[in-house]
């Protein structure tokens, strides 16, 4: 897996192959085959690692008596986590192989990531702290705001005097209070 990442990371989805990923990692494409089945096998699960690894860290965001710090707090780690695994979260959000399809067990894994946020929404929907709104869409639209703002920085896109961490600050704060 880390040697499929590493050819994605450097020359993109088009040198992902089979003979490609058991080269860079010193084994047989047999190895990659029995392990994996092909290509979308080892892509399949470079993204369910991906899920499995954000889900663990929104998870591992302890509760606090504050629910709206609570959710900046994993706006925070999902940046970071972002910033840290650039090439998962392209395989994870921006099919960064475009023939990928995540099987059914996969899409349900990377959807409950989204119950995490949606937990911490209904704390604060429960504690007055944001409006009412059905929790999931509510992260829904907390997460597609925060997506958006860390995509952008990670593509290096927009004015080259932009602070990206800055604007996710203020991003953050402005939508743990107003969103709902």
């Amino acid at each position: 897996m880390a040697a499929a990442s590493e050819l994605l990371d450097e020359a993109g989805p088009e040198a992902l192959t089979v003979r490609a990923i058991a080269h860079r990692a010193g084994c047989s494409t047999m190895v990659v085959y029995s392990h994996f089945g092909g290509k979308d096998g080892v892509v399949e699960a470079l993204y369910v690692q991906g899920f499995e690894r954000l889900g663990a860290v929104l998870r591992g965001i302890r509760h606090t008596g504050d629910p709206v710090a609570d959710l900046q707090r994993l706006g925070r780690a999902y940046r970071r986590f972002a910033l840290d695994h650039p090439t998962s979260y392209r395989v994870m959000f921006t099919r960064a192989v475009p023939d990928f399809e995540a099987s059914p067990a996969a899409a349900a894994l990377a959807s409950a990531t989204l119950d995490v946020l949606a937990e911490r929404v209904a704390r604060a929907v429960d504690a007055g702290s944001l409006g009412p709104g059905e929790p999931r869409q509510l992260a829904a639209c907390l997460w597609a705001a925060i997506h958006g703002a860390v995509s952008l920085e990670l593509q290096d896109a927009g004015p080259p005097d932009i602070d990206w961490p800055a604007c996710h600050e203020r991003m953050l704060a402005a939508l743990s209070t107003g969103i709902g």
